[in-house]
């Protein structure tokens, strides 16, 4: 009973906070709730009764596997529940996805009952989430005679699962919200600060956009029941800057609808829309949850007579309303014509969001039942020895005769998956993949834990290479939340078969290393795809995704993707660098010369930007391809000179090596099979049998780009713009400014050094500028904080060893200390500098801030609003991004440096080595 008075307990509490009951997913607790349903007499039994029938999370929760047995005994009349008829309880079997409700469906279709067989068939016939253990259950019994199974078998291979679902509808009413002006980040959707909440749905969603938004949001809704609210980002991207499922989880949590009335909280089918579109890594994951994202393009660039564009002041194209979508005005999607009306007036064409793809997503209600029903039809077909009958909307294979191939049509057409054309396939085509490498970071793994769960999931695919569970997102402050979440999630995906940062029995020592830096690491082959939880998985060797904690699990689970291959924009270098610049100001100035010459298009938006990088190692090459995410690029793939990959591949072994030597592998050796993946690439690269992937000469680009080196001679900064006019031009990643622009003159509250951004040499380079200009002007005084935080443990060793350490702890005023680590975090600065533990710090927002309404100068890769830094009464908190010399000098001084003071503080120190490729490196 103890259990059970602990969770009323809990359920009081959560009453203060007005939430309702947490969803139940353990065993102990359920059984306990299920011995009341059977006490008659007993007083807790009616609210006993709804736990179970309505606040037991599915899949395979060990909650789920005591209510699938309790389900069965109904079924069997082992027990008798007035209140749940055997008909009932096939009904809840039916919701619970699979695992252990799978596992008792099975043993009573293929028991001795006949009537309890054919109904048990029935229900099974809808159910997709199926694994190899209940395939191979099937399979045995059609071999052996059984009906049963051959019904249920024949049921697969014509995917009623699917076919008997009913049509989306031909037209959906909608009622708009404007979210926001300018590009929405997800932060605005699911807070970092908030990430500790996301496995608790309903908790976390109280931390979307604001409570005012909330009210609105069901004002709306209770006006206009017969309508779906449309979340919309005006003059704007939706879902920009991280990829997180917990953001549309908020989004469908106020404005989808549930996808199951006997499990709370799992909303789908959610509807949002920007002037420019949704975000790709936000779009995967509205796709996760059978919702629709559309391109209003409601706002077009403003033209004169000729047909010039026109600009304002600033250059900028101003921008003019071709229709209104102010909060409030009612919308149709007619998903026949494709075309979005108000009323009679069609106002854009919405094609896009239904190929047949979507909108086979939209009916099952989100991609996973989509991806599951398509082995389970390939599966029972192959059973029956019949031929599948098309259901599915057949994949998108698109050749072009005489047509080179990209670098990522490559790589998607060396791991497609079920292709049916001998020819190689082109941008556009819609194919599966395997996944080669999968991530999953701390503040979204328990999620991806629970997609697994509820997709039944036990085991990593065994056809990933290799799968990574971090500890950084979390890494700087040891604190309760952190205390209780962390743990739980290493001991989850460690028995999954993922390397953990951090062992359950404290084998080894946690490793808080940037998940981003470790991915970068495992990935030994360039024809690689990887998948992680977080939309800076950007590695500088083969192609990576940022994705959904949903994705993240499907592909940990089946070891597979499906997505379009993107179009790619090339990008080149001419010109040299010079001596004083940073290789951080190369990647600010590509973005700027491309909206120059695209005038003001982002051409990079939704597509692969392939940077041919020539002789540029793996580490430093990943702070382009980590930006990409900031381009709002699909991916970003190198193509590198022969001897620059293998000293690459040279160096990533050599980590692995030390994850091997503190005892981090596994039973498998995985870590060791990466090892020898990499000699076997290596050996491939020096005998020519493979050289480096690079694309055919005849490729075909959306676009080319050639970045002038020559032009780069300050320092560059994105800066957020906080002040602009229109509120659409803020926090964009697309106003890069020099250092002329400031003057000199714009104080700086706080530096910080860190994140995925930043590799050995940028920690080096904060050593080297110390001695310079304690040479210069003798002891260094700080004018501002100054935050270090290295993004891995085998920098700071090597650091130590090279002798680069001692600088660095003299000057410091704090060091991490991993035997006490931080339990609150920092909320005031003293201009010292912080040598911080290994991990994302300010960048991610959710634990260490940036003292509000403080201008801050970071390496890091965000600098929307409230991320780094929170607004304060006296003025908006900025986060302007910079290189490591750039910040460093800052914080030394309080203010943004002349260049002359620049040139002068970086003399002597080889900030980057990196000259464009003598040749165009072609296959």
């Amino acid at each position: 009973m103890s259990l059970y008075l602990d969770y009323l307990k809990e359920i009081e509490d959560r009453k203060g906070q007005g939430l309702h009951p947490k969803p139940i997913d353990g065993g102990e607790l359920l059984s306990e709730i299920i011995d009341q349903i059977k006490d008659l007499e007993n007083a807790h039994r009616k609210e006993s009764l709804n736990f179970l029938i309505y606040n037991t999370l599915p899949g395979t929760t060990s909650a789920a596997g005591v209510k699938a047995a309790f389900l069965k005994e109904i079924i069997l009349g082992e027990t008798a529940v007035e209140e749940i008829s055997v008909d009932f309880a096939f009904e809840l079997l039916s919701h619970m996805k699979g695992g252990p409700s799978v596992e008792v469906l099975l043993d009573l279709a293929l028991g001795g009952d006949q009537a309890i067989a054919t109904q048990a068939a029935e229900v099974l016939k809808t159910q997709v989430f199926l694994y190899e253990a209940d395939t191979e259950r099937l399979e045995e019994a059609y071999k052996a005679g059984n009906a049963v199974a051959k019904d249920i078998l024949e049921s697969y291979a014509q995917a009623e699962f699917f076919t008997k679902l009913p049509e989306v509808p031909e037209e959906i009413k909608v009622i708009t919200y404007i979210a926001g002006e300018g590009d929405i980040s997800t932060d605005l959707l699911s807070p970092g600060g908030e990430a500790h909440s996301r496995s608790d749905r309903e908790l976390h969603g109280k931390c979307f956009i604001s409570p005012q938004a909330q009210d609105e949001i069901s004002a709306l809704q209770a006006e206009h029941p017969d309508k779906r609210v449309m979340l919309i980002s005006e003059k704007g991207t939706m879902g920009v800057g991280s990829s997180r499922m917990s953001g549309i989880n908020n989004v469908a949590l106020w404005a989808g609808h549930q996808a199951s009335p006997y499990v709370p909280f799992v909303n789908i089918a959610p509807v949002v829309a920007g002037t420019n579109g949704i975000s790709p890594i936000f779009l995967t994951t509205v796709g996760v949850t059978g919702g629709i994202g559309i391109d209003l393009k409601n706002w077009v660039k403003k033209t004169d007579a000729d047909g010039n564009v026109v600009t304002d002041a600033e250059g900028e194209p101003v921008l003019e309303e071709a229709y209104s979508v102010a909060t409030g005005t009612e919308l149709v999607i007619n998903t026949q014509t494709k075309k979005l009306y108000n009323g009679d007036q069609e106002l854009v064409d919405v094609a896009a969001s239904f190929t047949p793809q979507k909108v086979e997503f939209m009916k099952a209600g989100g991609s996973y039942a989509i991806v599951f029903g398509k082995k389970l039809q390939t599966f029972a077909a192959q059973t029956l020895g019949i031929e599948a009958p098309q259901v599915f909307a057949p994949a998108k294979e698109i050749s072009n005769p005489d047509q080179g191939l990209t670098a990522v049509e490559k790589i998607f057409n060396r791991n497609a998956v079920g292709v049916t054309s001998k020819e190689a396939l082109h941008a556009g085509s819609d194919v599966r993949v395997e996944v080669n490498v999968v991530g999953s970071q701390d503040t979204t793994g328990l999620m991806t834990s629970q997609e697994l769960e509820a997709m039944a999931a036990t085991v990593i695919s065994p056809i990933v290479d290799a799968a990574y569970q971090s500890g950084c997102h979390t890494a700087s402050v040891w604190d309760k939340k952190a205390q209780a979440n962390i743990p739980r999630l290493m001991s989850f995906m460690q028995k999954f078969g993922l390397i953990t940062a951090r062992d359950p029995e404290d084998k080894y020592h946690a490793m808080t290393d940037v998940i981003h830096k470790v991915l970068n690491d495992l990935t030994v082959d360039d024809w690689d795809i990887i998948i992680g939880g977080d939309s800076h998985t950007r590695m500088s060797k083969g192609v990576a995704f940022g994705a959904d904690s949903g994705t993240v699990a499907l592909a940990l689970a089946t070891g597979e993707a499906t997505m379009p291959i993107p179009e790619s924009v090339k990008v080149t270098f001419k010109g040299s660098m010079q001596d004083h610049m940073d290789f951080r100001d190369v990647v600010h100035a590509t973005q700027l010369q491309m909206l120059e010459k695209f005038k003001g298009d982002n051409v990079f938006q939704g597509r692969i930007i392939e940077v041919h990088i020539g002789t540029l190692l793996a580490d430093q090459a990943f702070t382009f391809t980590d930006w990409t995410a900031e381009m709002k690029a699909k991916a970003g793939i190198c193509i590198s000179q022969p001897e620059t990959l293998i000293e690459s591949l040279e160096i990533a072994k050599s980590r692995i090596q030390i994850m091997i030597d503190k005892g981090m592998d596994n039973e498998k050796q995985v870590l060791k099979g990466l090892i020898d993946k990499a000699d076997k690439r290596i050996a491939q690269i020096r005998s020519g049998e493979k050289p480096p992937l690079a694309p055919d000469a005849n490729a075909n680009y959306y676009a080319e780009l050639v970045v002038d080196l020559d032009k780069i001679v300050q320092p560059m900064i994105a800066d957020p713009d906080v002040n602009n006019e229109d509120v659409s031009k803020r926090y964009t990643h697309d106003t890069i400014r020099d250092l002329d622009f400031y003057g000199g003159e714009k104080a700086v509250d706080l530096g910080f050094v860190g994140s995925c951004m930043v590799h050995k040499g940028d920690i080096k380079i904060v050593a080297k500028m110390l001695k310079n200009l304690e040479e210069q002007q003798g002891d260094v005084k700080f004018q501002a904080p100054l935050v270090v935080t290295a993004p891995t443990y085998n920098i700071i060793d090597e650091l130590k060893e090279e002798g680069d350490w001692d600088i660095l702890q003299k000057y410091s005023g704090f060091e991490f200390d991993d035997n006490a680590p931080k339990t609150t975090a920092r909320t005031e600065y003293e201009n010292i500098l912080y040598l911080e533990r290994p991990g994302c710090n300010l960048c991610m927002g959710n634990q260490e801030k940036a003292e509000k309404g403080d201008t801050v100068l970071a390496t890091s890769t965000r600098l929307f609003q409230g991320r780094v830094v929170a607004d304060s009464d006296r003025k908006k908190g900025e986060s302007l991004l910079g290189s490591t010399p750039l910040v460093v000098l800052a914080a030394i001084l309080g203010r943004i440096p002349t260049i002359e003071e620049y040139k002068a503080a970086v003399k002597g120190i080889d900030l980057t080595s990196f000259a464009p490729a003598a040749d165009e490196m072609t296959a």
